[in-house]
């Protein structure tokens, strides 16, 4: 093929300086977010790629040939496969994905190529909401979607100013917006993840999990991620009754906790009560079926089921952000049986660990007369142990609950549960360990609680005969300040915390209710717009049965009026004439009046010099009417103000 385009084909144009740094400013624009989740190497692979490329350009330099691209396309899928071990998974997809992109620059020559190249653009949009669907990251996609487009658009108008081929985009985006409203509010709605999505697409998502060792909740605590939002209907309840459950741990070999094998159970409400809460929880995703609910819970969410041992489980993992309703009851009436079975497995313990434990625990139970005075006892010891409460304890060996109570008396709430059921056990008094969250930061822009991972927590909760399954923190007993001022109060001067939990950083906070405020209403009314939401607005206007095959019907039907309404809007622009034509008409109007009247195949300068010539006392105006025109019409750029003389001068024209 000839080295040089032909005149007719725009497609194999060259591709110009200013088009290669639109294409270079969209990659960066998509490609930025992903550098901080991908290795440095490869980052600066991506890096080098573009900087290579914008460097031949400005250097006007030969591309570099086709065997040189092929080896470091070679080379960097190796090290992605060194690296991730596999090629199509979620991030070593994308990150592929990258490097093509820079190796396709590198072949860049016409217009075809660089117009693959924004369409992989407009592909690796869509990659950055795999991870990320926060409004800055949508507001970010947007720029980029604008710059790629006004590139498009420049492919198609190479000489026009770089600010018009900005307006035009815009104005293509902005036809584009009440169409991709309707595809929002009616595109049927699938329930669940993607189905194409790869194995990796949810690791690394943070959250509890369902075992428990000294240091993970304390791990867990410094991180400011939200795990989910809490709305009531009516007054939320107190900090000292916000214990969210989650998993309930059943089995300890010395050292780590876990939930062990999970009965499902027939729901039953429970009764009494000192307070009923209704409220609606927005759950953040964390790969788990576990719902975290107010303690107790008195009804269910739809799609959930409940556990023999207290816990909300969904029927698949929430791999995406879910909101559901329920209704708790603080303090309800005690459900005083229990199984024996499960009793029997609350006081498993294994053998030869922690025997300074176990000789406290036998002298408790020596002491007492009871399971109620064992506990009384154990409470009224933490209470007089001075234990610090901190988020950096030391290193446990063997007999981890020994050396905590014993010897280092500085833990986090993994460690004050662990220690508490194991004493519990020892001592024959049934106990099982209950992590969740505590607390919640009550937002007083829209009065709904946050609860993050720092709120984090573990309790335990101890049977007793004829009392049931009785919640204790042992936190609290020695701590109390961390349950009713939450965990950076109950933290030692010093200690490392969360930034936004600082004090010295407390003058943000009310910037962060209200961007916190705005970001809850875009996770329920865009991100949490559901197939029960749009069945509820189909249903307000009119459409009962919201099916498939109803949304899909409404959805052409308002597709197709508003390309009816757009072609007949652009058909009008099309057969109205611009400004400049306007002015030109009335002007051969007014010297049509005189008896200059133009030739259907006389041009603008022959009719302006011969009406000049007819009309000698108008001639100066005449001359540049003619001469704006010609500058306006056939010139590359109109500018207003000269638009706004041409009509000046044709309104003050007088030909006598």
């Amino acid at each position: 093929m000839s080295s040089v385009p032909h005149p007719l084909a725009p497609e194999l144009r060259a591709v110009s300086g200013r088009d290669l740094a639109g294409l270079l400013l969209s990659l960066i624009i998509v490609a930025a977010p992903h550098a901080a989740r991908t290795p440095w190497w490869l980052t600066g692979l991506v890096l080098a790629l573009y900087g290579w490329r914008a460097l031949l350009a400005l250097l006007r330099a030969p591309l570099p040939p086709r065997w040189l691209l092929l080896l470091l396309g070679a080379a960097a899928m190796a090290g992605i496969w060194a690296e991730y071990h596999m090629l199509f998974g979620r991030t070593p997809g994308i990150v592929l994905l990258t490097v093509f992109s820079g190796l396709k620059l590198l072949e860049m020559r016409t217009h075809r190529d660089a117009m693959v190249i924004a369409l992989l653009c407009f592909v690796l949009i869509i990659t950055n909401f795999f991870y990320s669907q926060s409004i800055p990251a949508a507001l970010a996609m947007c720029v980029a979607l604008l710059v790629i487009v006004t590139t498009m658009v420049g492919f198609n108008a190479p000489r026009r100013p770089p600010r018009a081929n900005l307006r035009t985009a815009g104005l293509l985006l902005a036809h584009s917006v009440p169409a991709a409203l309707v595809l929002f509010l009616l595109f049927p709605r699938v329930q669940g993840p993607l189905w194409g999505l790869p194995q990796d697409a949810y690791a690394g998502i943070t959250g509890l999990s369902d075992t428990m060792s000294p240091g993970t909740l304390a791990r867990l605590a410094i991180s400011d991620t939200i795990a989910f939002r809490a709305e009531f209907q009516d007054k939320p309840p107190p900090p000292r009754l916000r214990y969210w459950r989650g998993p309930v741990l059943w089995d300890f070999d010395g050292r780590t906790w876990r939930m062990g094998a999970t009965e499902i159970a027939p729901f039953k409400a429970p009764t009494g009560g000192d307070a009923r809460y209704r409220y609606s929880v927005v759950l953040e995703p964390h790969n788990r079926d576990w719902l975290f609910a107010l303690e107790t819970a008195a009804s269910l969410p739809q799609d959930a089921r409940f556990t023999a041992d207290g816990q909300i489980v969904a029927r698949r993992a929430v791999r995406e952000r879910r909101r559901y309703d329920l209704i708790s009851i603080a303090d309800p009436a005690p459900e005083p049986r229990a199984d024996p079975a499960t009793l029997r497995r609350a006081l498993r313990l294994p053998q030869d660990f922690n025997p300074r434990a176990t000789a406290l625990a036998d002298e408790w139970r020596r002491d007492s007369g009871s399971d109620a005075q064992v506990l009384a006892l154990a409470i009224d010891w933490l209470r007089v142990s001075h234990i610090v409460y901190t988020l950096e304890p030391p290193l446990l060996g063997r007999d981890s609950i020994d050396e905590f109570l014993f010897d280092s008396k500085a833990g986090f709430c993994e460690h004050f549960s662990s220690a508490f059921v194991f004493l519990m056990r020892a001592a024959g008094v049934p106990a099982r360990v209950v992590t969740g969250y505590q607390g919640g930061d009550l937002n007083p822009v829209d009065n709904i609680i946050t609860v993050r991972q720092s709120d984090a927590h573990a309790w335990a909760e101890v049977y007793l005969r004829g009392r049931g399954w009785l919640r204790v923190d042992p936190t609290a007993a020695a701590v109390p300040s961390r349950i009713e001022s939450g965990l950076a109060r109950a933290m030692p001067e010093g200690a490392s915390l969360p930034l936004l939990m600082r004090p010295e950083l407390r003058w943000l906070r009310p910037l962060r209710y209200n961007w916190e405020a705005i970001t809850h209403k875009w996770n329920v009314w865009v991100l949490g717009y559901d197939p029960q939401r749009q069945r509820d607005l189909m249903a307000f206007v009119g459409i009962r049965d919201a099916d498939w095959r109803n949304l899909t019907a409404a959805l052409f039907i308002i597709l197709g009026i508003l390309m009816t309404l757009l072609v007949a809007w652009s058909l009008r622009r099309l057969t109205r004439p611009d400004p400049v034509q306007r002015a030109w008409v009335r002007f051969c109007r007014k010297l049509g009046a005189r008896g200059v009247e133009r030739a259907a195949c006389e041009g603008p300068r022959d009719f302006s010099e011969r009406a000049a010539r007819s009309l000698p006392r108008a001639r100066a105006a005449i001359g540049r009417i003619g001469e704006l025109y010609l500058a306006l019409r056939y010139g590359a750029d109109a500018p207003p103000a000269k638009i706004d003389e041409l009509r000046r001068l044709v309104r003050e024209l007088r030909v006598t």
